[in-house]
């Protein structure tokens, strides 16, 4: 065995030692760490050692040349993207999965059956969202996968209902997709299954600053398809105003029309935990997919997210996804294996930290989590509507403020503000492209966000704002 493997074998306990020390240092300070990193000079390239260092060497290497630069991207000021945190639960969970290592796929038999736990995690996740347990579920790495993933079996079905099977003979024929605000990962989906990114029809959105899907407009251009069957992308949560579909109307027109309906709800989904707006995801049990995001408003680390597809499609699932030339892994309708349900062979037990994060704080844990990051972006946006120096873009809905400078005739300058305003290090915020305005987004998904960041933050713009 080589050495340096033998030594840190017999030495684990005092590796995982250093690596606790060095987490825990991270956590207890990571309010006062930089959201953002200027880099003045590119790392020098690294030779691959010829016998190795160790891995306690290796750290020290990695502690001089790359951890300066790890931001605080998962602290209580990282507005940008929609970062979630990661909960003390979800991090226990996330350090058991890398020490237990299981490539998560069965749940009975011989050797791995780790599914089980995810399977679980599952069913928890459906109650914390109060969706039915008719969808089943998995995890994969993010929203991408997962509205591939669910995108996938929607294709499957648009071509039985044609008379086609697209798994075996490939894609042909006209598949129609209609959206209107879809989030880019949609589109990417379309384009990676063969759909094409531009072959979506754009339904109008609704009039008075709205994102969502104008439902009178998406009737007509369902009645101009004389019945043929097509795949709908909706909204449950946009990224710049955070906009749902009108989800009551929609399944109104499910029962009409055949179609397949998919809810991007990545981190909207997560309305479900707040009693004052579980209003927004009214109906969305009548989809047939669902995307939900884990690593967003969950608060697990990355990557993480699920796939939601009505268990009624489970055979278009195993006809999409299943390994066929693979007669070892058995009847796939008789032994359950995920591999056959989801495009990955090779999974790591993802389900672990979401598992642990659930069983930790239940239901009103996270409704604590989700009440009070609604909460933080309408301070936010109170602060910026009163504000001399900064306009809202479009009405705070739930947990992200979409704004921009006030002086019409500084829109030149909001990139540089925004630039400044990151480079504090006390915050990171994303810029956007919103009604015709460059704007920037501010979204609260974090566990550990409080009041007094939004007045830290409130109080940083307004200093450079004035600043010329």
């Amino acid at each position: 065995m080589n050495e340096h493997l033998n030594n840190d074998s017999k030495n684990i306990g005092h590796l995982l030692n250093l690596i606790k020390e060095q987490g825990t240092a991270y956590l207890d300070a990571i309010e006062e760490r930089p959201t953002s990193i200027v880099l003045h000079h590119p790392a020098e390239k690294q030779e691959l050692p010829e016998s190795g260092l160790g891995t306690e060497k290796a750290l020290k290497v990695f502690n001089e040349k790359f951890e300066p630069i790890m931001v605080a991207s998962s602290g209580p000021r990282y507005w940008g993207f929609v970062t979630g945190g990661a909960t003390p639960a979800s991090v226990a969970g996330d350090w058991l999965a890398s020490v237990y290592d299981q490539n998560t796929q069965t749940m009975k038999g011989q050797g791995d059956i780790s599914g089980i736990i995810e399977v679980e995690a599952i069913q928890l996740l459906l109650d914390l969202l109060q969706l039915p347990g008719n969808f089943m579920g998995g995890f994969v790495t993010g929203a991408t996968m997962s509205n591939f993933t669910c995108l996938a079996v929607a294709r499957q079905w648009l071509g039985k209902e044609q008379g086609r099977d697209i798994a075996r003979e490939g894609v042909s024929g006209n598949i129609r997709v209609l959206g209107a605000t879809p989030h880019s990962s949609s589109i990417k989906s379309l384009a990676l299954l063969g759909l094409g990114s531009n072959n979506i029809v754009r339904i109008k959105i609704q009039e008075g600053n709205r994102e969502s899907i104008c439902i009178q407009d998406l009737e007509e251009n369902i009645q101009k398809l004389n019945g043929e069957p097509f795949i709908l992308i909706s909204s449950g949560g946009t990224v710049n105003t955070v906009d749902f579909d009108d989800f009551k109307a929609i399944s109104k027109l499910k029962e009409k029309y055949n179609f397949w309906w998919h809810i991007d709800a990545a981190f909207g989904g997560f309305a479900a935990c707040s009693e004052t707006h579980r209003h927004l995801i009214e109906n969305w049990e009548f989809a047939d997919s669902i995307t939900v995001d884990c690593h967003k408003w969950m608060n697990v680390p990355y990557e993480s997210a699920v796939f939601l597809i009505k268990e009624q499609y489970k055979v278009l699932q195993i006809e999409t996804f299943q390994n066929s030339n693979a007669p070892y892994l058995g009847d796939p309708m008789e032994n359950f294996n995920y591999l056959n349900f989801l495009p990955e062979n090779s999974r790591r037990l993802k389900a672990l930290p979401a598992w642990f994060s659930l069983m930790a704080y239940g239901k009103k844990g996270y409704q604590e989590i989700v009440d009070k990051n609604i909460s933080w972006a309408q301070l936010l946006g109170n602060l910026i509507e009163n504000s001399n120096d900064f306009k809202l873009l479009a009405p705070v809905r739930l947990n992200t403020v979409c704004f921009t400078l006030k002086d019409e005739t500084r829109q030149d300058e909001v990139d540089v503000f925004l630039e400044k305003v990151n480079d504090t290090g006390k915050v990171f915020m994303t810029p956007t492209f919103y009604n015709n305005h460059k704007g920037i987004r501010a979204a609260f998904v974090n566990w550990m966000t409080s009041e007094k960041d939004i007045h830290m933050v409130f109080e940083i713009m307004n200093e450079i704002a004035i600043l010329k």
